[in-house]
């Protein structure tokens, strides 16, 4: 099994502003405010969190492939 990565890029879909973000471990982040237009990102229908939805990595329970929020 691959080491579990806690970080992750998060791209804002509204102005393509992309920042590092720490993933929390086991929980999961429902809503992120991009930084540049303070646009409210929520997960995609079928996903867990923003990280699942917008990041470069997906969030740490879905890198376990344990699931999330189950």
């Amino acid at each position: 099994m691959s080491a579990i990565v806690y970080e992750s890029v998060l791209t804002c879909p509204h102005c393509g502003f992309a920042r590092k973000e720490v993933m929390p471990a086991d929980a999961c982040q429902f809503y992120y405010e991009c930084r540049n237009c303070q646009a409210l990102l929520r997960p995609a229908p079928g996903d867990c969190c923003v990280f699942c939805s917008f990041g470069s990595i997906k969030c740490p329970p879905m890198q376990a492939q344990q699931g999330c929020c189950e």
